[in-house]
Formats: C-alpha cells, sequence, structure tokens
C-alpha cells in the first residue's frame, strides 16, 4: 500500500525526453546516393529502414548540389534559404489563389447555369399563363 501512495503523489514519466538526432557528412552521402539508386518502387523502403522523411533526402540532395558542406550553415546559406522560404512560401500562396480561383469559378459556373434554368421556368410559366387568358370555370 506504501508504493501506491508514493506512485501518486510522484508522477513517472514513462518515456525519457527525446533526443534530437544529427546526421554525419558521410552518412547523408550515402543515404541520398542509395535513395537515388534504388529502383521507384524500393525508395520509400530506404526511408523506411533508416527512419527517414522525403524531406531529409531533398534536402540533404540539395545542399549536395549546391555544393554546400552538408551540416554546415553559413550566413549565405542561411541567407539563400530564407530566399527560398520566401520563394516558397510565395509559391504556396499562388497555388492557394489558383485552388481558391478554381473554385470559385466553378460555383459562378454553377450560378449561371440555374439562373439559365430559373430564366426558362419563369418563360414556361408566362406562356402558359397567357395561353390561359380564359378564366377557369366553376363547376358549381
Amino acid at each position: 500500500m506504501q508504493s501506491a501512495e508514493q506512485s501518486r503523489s510522484e508522477p513517472v514519466d514513462p518515456a525519457p525526453r527525446p533526443t534530437r538526432r544529427s546526421f554525419t557528412a558521410e552518412y547523408k552521402a550515402a543515404i541520398v546516393a542509395e535513395y537515388e539508386a534504388a529502383p521507384h518502387g524500393e525508395k520509400s523502403a530506404v526511408l523506411r529502414r533508416e527512419g527517414l522523411f522525403h524531406s531529409h533526402v531533398q534536402e540533404w540532395s540539395r545542399a549536395r548540389d549546391t555544393g554546400v558542406a552538408p551540416g554546415t550553415t553559413t550566413r549565405s546559406s542561411a541567407a539563400s534559404s530564407a530566399v527560398t522560404s520566401r520563394l516558397s512560401r510565395a509559391e504556396r500562396e499562388t497555388e492557394r489563389l489558383r485552388v481558391e480561383n478554381a473554385r470559385l469559378n466553378a460555383k459562378l459556373a454553377q450560378t449561371q447555369a440555374a439562373l439559365s434554368i430559373m430564366g426558362k421556368a419563369h418563360e414556361l410559366l408566362a406562356s402558359l399563363a397567357e395561353g390561359s387568358d380564359t378564366p377557369p370555370s366553376s363547376s358549381r
């Protein structure tokens, strides 16, 4: 009973706090090479095996292609990443606006079709009303 009282008063953290992983330049180069050499259907297997995301490989291959040593950050690469993030934000905003424009165009087309149908229905009812100028006869 003593241990039950102690466990209530002192919460126990079930898992230790996770630590951020760091990768060596050699590891990054090896994974990028293996990923690029893998056939189309097996690329994700490399990522699962290593516990990585596609964004890791993209970032590492982009750094390799620009000639920046992986894992190093300089003022110029930080500035270029800021420009890239601005472009990415602008591209994301452009894409969001394209999607919204397509949605609004579809809604406009739907509204125009509904108005056209309502106009035709109005014309039909008007022609029916003109055709029956005589008042209905009473059956009494």
